[in-house]
């Protein structure tokens, strides 16, 4: 309750940050699929639909260790799978990272959109089949990409490459991927039309709500999603990459 004091509140449909001097380095993902925390009314047929994927709730703590690491079919890196939604396999979203050892094409992904972002390592070259270049610079740099364009991935040599993917259907769901300082509280407000994703890199940060509290460690993540209106306080330092979910106007 004293953290939840701390964090100015806001107006529906904002987020908002307290100031107060940062407590030691914490780095965060978060993933929001609009640029506030409000969607439109048409944006609550998928999280309802999706309501029931897991036993615990809709918002619940995803812990490093309990990703799904794959291997590549081509052999060139890995993909810790962080969540689907849904889990099969026509999933509308989905969050993963990617460590890239050495030049691979990506996956061919006629209906999908895909944001990167570098995590780790000295840098990721694209080259596309059309000639076109594009480079992810340290420590940060991001693209979106088009699923329907041949694209390959050359990580510059140095310490071993790392970036955070985020994937969804255009068709049926939003999204929009933020890069901001995480000092103090910030709330994330979430309902039927709107939920949150966060991938803590470094540090610790505390998620609370009326009926939620857990700590992410290093690694973790967190999906924060509610059944009717919800305010979720995170409580942390160091900065995040925000992304809020939902879907587009009809």
């Amino acid at each position: 309750m004293a953290a939840a004091r701390r964090a100015q509140d806001v107006r529906p449909g904002g987020i908002t940050s307290g100031a107060r001097q940062a407590r030691g380095p914490a780095v965060a993902v978060a993933v929001a699929v609009q640029a506030t925390c409000s969607c439109p009314p048409s944006a609550g047929r998928w999280l309802r639909h999706n309501h029931p994927m897991h036993d615990s709730g809709p918002a619940r703590h995803l812990p490093a260790h309990g990703y799904t690491r794959e291997r590549w079919h081509n052999g060139a890196g890995w993909t810790r799978r962080i969540l689907r939604l849904p889990a099969a396999d026509d999933w509308e979203l989905s969050l993963s990272i990617a460590d890239i050892e050495r030049p691979a094409a990506y996956s061919h992904l006629p209906a999908v959109a895909r944001e990167q972002v570098l995590l780790t390592g000295d840098g990721l070259d694209l080259v596309f089949d059309d000639g076109e270049r594009a480079f992810l610079e340290p420590p940060h740099g991001r693209i979106r990409l088009d699923g329907r364009r041949p694209v390959t991935g050359v990580p510059r040599e140095g310490p071993p490459v790392r970036v955070f993917n985020l994937m969804w259907r255009p068709a049926t769901v939003t999204t929009t991927l933020l890069h901001r300082p995480l000092v103090g509280g910030m709330y994330c407000f979430c309902d039927v039309d709107t939920a949150w994703a966060i991938h803590l890199l470094g540090g610790q940060a505390r998620v609370v709500s009326r009926v939620h509290a857990f700590t992410l460690e290093a690694g973790d993540s967190a999906w924060l999603a509610a059944p009717g209106r919800e305010r979720f306080l995170l409580d942390g330092a160091g900065e995040a990459l925000l992304v809020r979910v939902g879907h587009p106007a009809q």
